[in-house]
């Protein structure tokens, strides 16, 4: 029976987790973060330093801005990554179409989930035995659809764009959320130089909760001294992106795009090296070595934070990223990033693939990315 006890402790552990950040009423500093991971092997191997240069149709993640930039009618964005050794699986699929020379729309699908965990609360039976059959499993999953539309302006070389996007999340049949959010984003460039910004939850994201628990489920909670979740609303606030890059050539072969940027967020103090009690600003920085536009080599920093050791002091750590690219004629091409390289900081450690496939492509032999 103590077995069986800790099997219970385990399972409402696991729950609590997952639930315990849904259940307030105020804006929680790291709500809807899966949705601050990024997409896309180019953009993660230069750590996340495309806000200004992004346009693909990856851009509906980055920014809608330069959907407008899609090289092809129609393009198609795949990428697939796993967390914790392959525990969280991390998914993003978008499909962008230019409907004229000044105007794009994309729909994107990100999905971020743990499955098959384990639901012990009916592990004994009702004659108090402990039958392993009844174990059942559940997920817990962070869903976003997002719609995005790029314009170009009258103005010589600046475009916007936007999103509209629909965030369900679901923790088995224990409870689940709906929320909507909106983004707006711009992009400049002038001479080899670009410019990016993007505001992320412009007018506060909300994720409206609600907890559908059992009667075995609760006996479980109020036995081992945990708090039933209530119907709850949960709000995100809004987080700037800023970034710059500027094109430089070597020679007729090669050239090097470094960008920078900064994410400015608003919920209190965060753990980096510039913050406030109105903001917080994560620097980071990357560049992209193209040889002859087929051929790709990426790499950047991020994720500037500062640790307390065990010891009681104070240590900053930095997370450094890579990456690969190729591009197969005007079909399509994949991208690879390896984020923390060394797993030197308390960064997510994974293998990112994406695939960027042009669907009836132009055939101008530019870039993938023709904004660099």
């Amino acid at each position: 029976m103590q077995y069986t006890a800790n099997m219970k402790k385990i399972f409402v552990i696991v729950i609590s987790l997952l639930l315990s950040g849904y259940s307030f009423a105020q804006a929680p500093k790291y709500s809807n973060e899966f949705l601050a991971i990024g997409v896309g092997g180019r953009a993660l191997g230069m750590s996340n330093s495309v806000v200004a240069s992004v346009g693909d149709a990856s851009a509906g993640y980055w920014n809608p801005a330069g959907l407008v930039d899609c090289e092809a009618p129609r393009q198609l964005f795949l990428m697939h990554s796993e967390y914790f050794a392959g525990i969280a699986k991390y998914d993003n699929i978008s499909l962008a179409a230019v409907t004229s020379d000044s105007s794009a729309l994309a729909f994107s699908f990100i999905r971020f989930g743990v499955d098959d965990i384990p639901n012990t609360t009916e592990l004994i039976d009702a004659q108090g035995n402990i039958d392993y059959d009844r174990i059942t499993t559940f997920s817990a999953i962070d869903n976003a659809f997002i719609v995005s539309y790029s314009k170009k302006l009258p103005v010589k070389n600046l475009q916007v764009g936007g999103n509209l996007k629909i965030i369900r999340r679901k923790v088995g049949d224990f409870g689940g959320s709906w929320g909507f959010g909106i983004d707006a984003g711009a992009q400049y460039r002038k001479d080899k130089w670009r410019f990016g910004a993007v505001l992320r939850d412009v007018t506060s994201t909300f994720n409206a909760w609600s907890f559908t628990l059992d009667d075995a489920t609760r006996e479980v909670f109020t036995l081992t001294g945990n708090d039933i979740p209530e119907n709850s609303l949960e709000l995100t606030m809004p987080r700037l992106l800023l970034g710059a890059g500027r094109n430089f050539g070597i020679s007729n072969s090669f050239s090097v795009y470094p960008e920078a940027g900064m994410d400015i967020t608003f919920d209190g103090k965060r753990n980096v090296i510039l913050k406030t009690g109105f903001a917080s600003i994560d620097l980071h920085a990357g560049f992209e070595v193209n040889y002859k536009d087929v051929a790709y080599l990426r790499g950047g920093f991020g994720n500037i934070q500062q640790e307390t050791n065990f010891d009681g002091k104070k240590v900053t750590t930095v997370q450094p990223n890579m990456g690969v690219g190729i591009r197969i004629k005007d079909i399509m091409s994949i991208d690879y990033a390896l984020t923390d390289l060394g797993d030197v900081s308390v960064a997510l450690y994974s293998h990112v693939f994406s695939l960027v496939f042009n669907i009836r492509p132009k055939g101008t032999g530019s870039s993938i990315n023709p904004s660099i």
